[in-house]
């Protein structure tokens, strides 16, 4: 016997005589609401073909160009006009079988770690006390963090390094005048390794900490009040409210901070290389950045310095590569 289909029960309707049948689900639904989302997909990727393009115009290039330095022989000879000999792959195994290298990205790696951070705690507790502040104190604040973020590197590096200087600086004048710390009479910052990482680390995070404390104010100023109120009279302490409220709400924006100083971080090179201009020893203070400029340019190995930056290209596109395919992870969730 077979059974015929005949679609949903009726129901009674407040109307006599009338009975309510459900319409039936349509059978092409689900690829209708598939190709509207699909319906320009293209668009987004169009509109960044203009930049796309620009970006290949003025980085493509050079750094086709420097692909190919990376596998060359090309020292002082070619750049006055010899002809380059190419070598392939011994320019990497060079730098990969040389222990300075790797000092040098351990150095790197520890340094940056350091002051991301310092960065970070010290950007977050200044994003709080922002959200706290009266107004005028607030703007009085942000005025102060403007002007650090805006001094150029450079006159940054100057300014701290005459401030550390160790016949004149203010640093070891107040240590020993208003301290009594007669130790640091003339003490030289620079020479040693690592106070000469603890001034750079200075220098970095002071000049990083506004970025950090402005975004993650915004940040701050989006999570909702009455959440944080109810947590309040809940008894959550203000360091149970930011763990289990204000920190997820701010979580992407932490993370691509956090991404952005730690490719800042690596590359870092002004500061390093002006503050051993002032004193520093370079040998034991190179970070990659000033360790590629000097192996290439002071040194004259262009195809072995193509060949470190390019290594560290690699470091930081994995780095990058790893906090977006998180990001997306956590968008997904």
């Amino acid at each position: 016997m077979t059974t015929v289909d005949r679609g949903p029960d009726a129901l009674p309707s407040a109307i006599e005589g009338e009975r309510i049948v459900a319409p039936e689900p349509s059978r092409g639904g689900g690829d209708r609401s598939k190709r509207r989302r699909r319906a320009g997909g293209f668009t987004p990727y169009a509109l960044l073909i203009p930049a796309s393009a620009v970006l290949a115009a003025i980085v493509g290039w050079p750094l086709i160009q420097l692909i190919i330095t990376s596998f060359q022989e090309y020292g002082r000879a070619q750049v006055f006009g010899a002809a380059p000999e190419w070598v392939w792959f011994q320019n990497y195994t060079d730098v990969l079988t040389d222990p300075v290298f790797y000092e040098v990205l351990a150095r790197t790696i520890v340094f940056a770690a350091v002051c991301v951070a310092l960065t970070m705690l010290l950007g977050t507790l200044i994003a709080l006390m922002m959200a706290r502040l009266p107004k005028a104190f607030r703007m009085l604040l942000s005025v102060g963090l403007l002007l650090a973020w805006a001094m150029p590197a450079l006159t940054a590096t100057i300014v701290w390094g005459w401030m550390f200087d160790t016949d004149y600086g203010v640093i070891n004048h107040v240590l020993v005048n208003f301290f009594g710390l007669e130790e640091f009479f003339k003490h030289p910052w620079l020479i040693e390794p690592l106070s000469f990482f603890a001034v750079a680390a200075v220098i970095i995070v002071w000049g990083a900490v506004p970025f950090v404390a402005f975004t993650l104010y915004a940040g701050l100023t989006q999570v909702p009040d009455e959440v944080l109120e109810a947590a309040q009279l809940d008894g959550a302490g203000a360091f149970a409210r930011f763990r289990l409220i204000v920190f997820p709400y701010l979580k992407p924006i932490f993370l691509v901070v956090a991404i952005l100083q730690i490719i800042w971080d690596m590359k870092v090179f002004t500061q390093i290389f002006a503050l051993q201009d002032i004193g520093g020893i370079r040998a034991e203070t190179n970070t990659l950045g000033v360790y590629i400029y000097q192996v290439s340019i002071a040194g004259g190995e262009f195809g072995i310095g193509g060949a470190l930056a390019m290594i560290f290209a690699l470091i930081m596109m994995s780095i990058s590569v790893f906090y977006i395919r998180h990001l997306i992870k956590e968008d997904e969730q």
